[in-house]
């Protein structure tokens, strides 16, 4: 094996990649590493700061601006766009898969549509694409639809109620997570609004031989650090002023302004810590913790709610709940090797042998950036950063380092946490890679 890791040359945007064009976004053509393949790109940078900070969840096509073509190995393509009006662009979004001379209309007037996974094996025993679909902006939440990739492809699952969806190998163990939150369940949930919370129940979900599983008590660390969180915000004498409140807040002329808005915020604190615990699994402890934050007598009305808010959301669409509490003890998969290839050795490779990559390399779903707000930032943005990535089989950022000794971008850093990709294949079948990429913003 002969690492021929050139130096970053400049690669040519792919026609295929995902670039939103409106006025409020735009595709940058950034350089980017080759090691074996090129990766063809599109880094995209909001131009304006307000409109980035708004969107919370990068997705391709929003309002009719975005869009995402490809084609699998089984001949399926895939495309997310526009929706169109003869020869006009509208400004709402349609996806479709194709193949042979035959067309299935996924959605034609969507919102919001993204791409959360493509080629993936999410338990069903066929690779997947998975949309994400919002119907409408007021809407809070969005459809998954999951549907096989072989032809003809066809709808295998839809969950719905959560504000987002992300299918990654959380552990590298060789298993696909779906993580999203339970906000259908909890919009207006004791005349909340889903912006008043500092977020919504997690829950993770998981295919096992197609049955839908909710696996969060496998993953009750991520819960713990949501708890401490939250009870790092509240102090004593906080929860002493709620317990001597009736707990529903219901009355606005019962307090002042100010100090029913303070006892707002700790009722949403005590929610959040009770939610993380019944949601991870462990229902001694939600309940434990309900008795010792919230006020006596309101105690038995605020179980029940929780109870029936939960039944009727997302925990109604899965299969079974995992029992499953961790070991500690790690199983990792395999991380194939996107960085080097087999090379033709004169006199000893036979002529008839052509080296090949061990791998077919990651390829870009949806890559995006912040913009950058001050002259040092755009500096960065623009000088080339040379990226080791470990990608996993459900094309989702595991870690990322920077490569060299150059000034860390850190609103790059953080933003690949949020890319995807169709991740690498070994003998058709999704796996995990390390690969590297070099990257720079040019306007």
């Amino acid at each position: 094996m002969a690492n021929i890791c050139q130096p970053f040359p400049q690669a040519k945007t792919s026609e295929n990649s995902s670039s939103p064009r409106s006025d409020r976004s735009q595709s940058a053509p950034i350089r980017l590493g080759r090691c074996a393949a090129v990766l063809a790109l599109f880094l995209l940078s909001c131009l304006t700061a307000t409109v980035c900070h708004a969107q919370i969840h990068d997705v391709i096509c929003r309002d009719g601006a975005g869009d995402f073509d490809t084609e699998f190995h089984t001949g399926v393509k895939v495309h997310v766009g526009a929706a169109r009006n003869g020869e006009l662009a509208t400004r709402v979004c349609e996806a479709t898969l194709s193949w042979t001379n035959q067309n299935l209309v996924i959605t034609a007037a969507a919102a919001q549509l993204d791409v959360d996974a493509l080629g993936v094996d999410l338990g069903m025993a066929v690779p997947v694409v998975a949309f994400q679909v919002k119907k409408s902006t007021p809407e809070c939440c969005m459809e998954y639809k999951i549907y096989s990739l072989r032809t003809p492809p066809v709808l295998l699952r839809t969950i719905s109620g959560g504000e987002f969806f992300s299918a990654a190998d959380t552990d590298l163990d060789g298993r696909v997570e779906i993580w999203t939150d339970d906000a259908a369940s909890v919009e207006g949930f004791e005349s909340l609004l889903l912006s008043d919370l500092d977020f919504t129940p997690p829950i993770v979900l998981r295919f096992v031989r197609d049955r839908l599983l909710d696996v969060s008590s496998e993953f009750q660390a991520y819960f713990d650090q949501k708890i401490a969180e939250e009870r790092a915000k509240l102090s004593p004498q906080d929860l002493g002023d709620f317990k001597t409140s009736d707990g529903k807040l219901a009355s606005t002329t019962a307090f002042p302004a100010d100090r029913l808005f303070h006892l707002r915020r700790v009722k949403v604190k005590v929610l959040e810590i009770v939610w993380s615990y019944l949601y991870s699994g462990r229902e001694r402890e939600a309940w434990r913790s309900l008795a010792d934050m919230w006020p006596a007598a309101d105690v038995d009305r605020i179980r029940a709610a929780i109870l029936n808010a939960r039944a009727r959301g997302i925990r109604a669409q899965v299969g079974g709940v995992s029992t499953v509490i961790p070991t500690g003890r790690e199983i990792h998969a395999k991380i194939f090797d996107g960085t080097t290839i087999v090379t033709a050795t004169p006199g000893v490779t036979p002529k008839d042998v052509t080296p090949q990559l061990e791998i077919t390399p990651p390829k870009p779903i949806l890559m995006q950036r912040p913009p950058p707000l001050t002259a040092f930032e755009l500096g960065l943005a623009q000088s080339e950063s040379n990226l080791k990535l470990v990608i996993d089989s459900a094309g989702k950022v595991r870690s990322a380092e920077m490569m060299g000794n150059a000034q860390v971008d850190e609103g790059l850093m953080n933003s690949t946490s949020k890319w995807k990709f169709i991740p690498a294949f070994s003998a058709d079948q999704p796996v995990a890679s390390r690969i590297f990429l070099g990257v720079s913003l040019k306007r």
